[in-house]
């Protein structure tokens, strides 16, 4: 995410019977409205992460994501939407929760029939007419609006920019956008559909499958070949041009950018296939379908890593202030993430650093092998200012919560160069070789899938071969950062004291 200047295993389920007629099912819908009032008053849930407890809805796994959006030609009006879940789960329900905010819910079915739904905080509260028992396959489907201002107090959602929209989802934001389960640990399969007037583009996270044209509008529909988090979802809408490429091994590479700018954007484009084949000298082949960038018309502040079509502003490759190494640098960052952090998913926001760090780790050696920055050098200023952004934003694995109103502020030092750093500790205690291998074994175990710290302790103790619990708990968890290993000599450093007053 956010850089300023990350196997599913397929399950049986078991198809719910539905016993009620569809000629009295509407009726009975209608009745179930009315009375929701009468029950147990709806909810928001959560499954309790330390960062986001709200975030998330337990008692269900969500299989697939239908998302259906027209645009209206306007960056400041509503968007009409469907969003379509299949879900199977995991307990009894009698109501499934759905996070949701930022919308109106116009109507919602579950399993094809009309079904009562309740807003409750930022959740949208579905009761079907019969009690789901565990196991039970579902549809859902609720047709709504989806909002591109800003929602007030929030960070995220849409992103408007100068000819259009895009998304910056992360980190709880993709509910300001659709219906779901927004929390990274559910990963589903995705089809987008993005309806847009002529002269408007629509790229979105996976490959194309179908474009339809008609005399006023264009239809464009996206679908992925692999699981994706609600907070890695892109839709890019705008004027733009779409320029595609081979990468390695024949892989689709596809860029979005203003058409208006193209001749000032190509060439750092040119740069990906490159980039990518330098990942895979690292890590092993790359874990999608496809890649992208999408260079935005927009000031964010960041850039982000969203699933197979990386969002990056426009001016971080027009602005001279930043040196060559240094965007190519942040390129790689974004790329990497394709596999630390969107492949291999965070099990909580606790586990964040295992997707920032490592960006950041691949980031910093890219620019030492390709631009002479040393990777050391960059590590020792880190280990100065560990202590103190220890104490701002918590250690690596525990990070402090977020600003009130500002969801994006986990997104601290302490989760970038200071896991970074963490992993420098790691490779010179056990080695480039074992570190090297862990890397790689760590994108292939758990690729598709999601992964936590402990998951990440317990597979480079067994790659190293000892039990490397005593020696990274210190790095992950202490209040002050341990000694480095091969380097007595690092010492915190102190903030500089500001000049008096004249």
């Amino acid at each position: 995410m956010p850089h300023t200047p990350r196997k599913v295993t397929p399950r049986k389920v078991t198809s719910r019977k539905v016993t009620s007629r569809k000629a009295t099912a509407l009726l009975a819908s209608a009745v179930t409205v009315c009375l929701v009032a009468a029950g147990a008053p709806a909810e928001p849930l959560g499954i309790g992460d330390r960062l986001f407890p709200h975030l998330g809805n337990p008692g269900y796994d969500v299989a697939s994501y239908d998302l259906s959006f027209t645009y209206p030609g306007s960056n400041s009006k509503p968007l009409q939407a469907v969003t379509t879940i299949d879900a199977w789960t995991t307990t009894t329900l009698d109501r499934v929760n759905l996070d949701f905010a930022h919308g109106t819910v116009d109507s919602v079915e579950f399993d094809g029939e009309p079904a009562a739904f309740a807003t409750t905080g930022e959740d949208l509260v579905v009761t079907p007419a019969d009690p789901l028992p565990r196991g039970s396959w579902m549809r859902i489907t609720v047709r709504h609006t989806s909002d591109p201002t800003p929602a007030r107090g929030r960070d995220g959602g849409w992103v408007r920019t100068a000819d259009g929209l895009a998304m910056a989802n992360q980190a709880d934001a993709a509910h300001l956008v659709f219906p779901g389960n927004d929390h990274p640990s559910d990963k589903a399969m995705f089809t987008i559909k993005v309806t847009a007037p002529n002269g408007y583009t629509a790229v979105a996270n996976g490959l194309p499958t179908d474009v339809d044209r008609s005399r006023a509008v264009t239809t464009w529909t996206y679908r992925t070949q692999h699981p994706m988090a609600t907070e890695l979802t892109q839709v890019s809408i705008g004027r733009s041009t779409v320029l595609r490429r081979t990468g390695p091994h024949a892989l689709p590479v596809r860029d979005v950018i203003p058409t208006a700018h193209r001749k000032q954007l190509e060439p750092w484009l040119e740069k990906t296939p490159d980039q990518i084949s330098w990942m895979e000298s690292k890590v092993g082949r790359y874990p999608f379908e496809t890649y992208g960038v999408l260079m935005a018309d927009v000031n964010t502040g960041f850039e982000l890593e969203t699933q197979t079509l990386s969002l990056f502003e426009k001016g971080l490759f027009t602005d001279r202030a930043f040196p060559a190494w240094y965007v190519e640098s942040i390129m790689v960052h974004e790329l990497a993430h394709q596999w630390f952090g969107n492949s291999v998913s965070p099990g909580t926001w606790s586990d964040l650093w295992l997707n920032e760090g490592h960006a950041t780790w691949y980031e910093a050696l890219y620019a030492e092998e390709k631009a002479d920055r040393p990777l050391a050098a960059r590590m020792k200023a880190a280990y100065g200012a560990s202590d103190r952004w220890r104490t701002a934003g918590g250690p690596p694995a525990a990070p402090k919560a977020p600003d009130p109103g500002r969801k994006i502020s986990i997104f601290r030092p302490n989760v970038y160069d200071g896991a970074a750093l963490v992993l420098y500790a790691l490779r010179q205690e056990i080695g480039r070789p074992a570190f090297d291998r862990l890397e790689r074994a760590w994108v292939t175990h758990h690729q598709d899938g999601v992964a936590t710290t402990d998951d990440f302790v317990a597979l480079a103790s067994e790659i190293s071969g000892r039990d490397l619990n005593g020696f990274l708990h210190p790095w992950l968890y202490g209040e002050k950062t341990p000694p480095m290993p091969g380097h007595p000599d690092w010492k915190p450093v102190a903030p500089a004291k500001a000049a008096p007053a004249q």
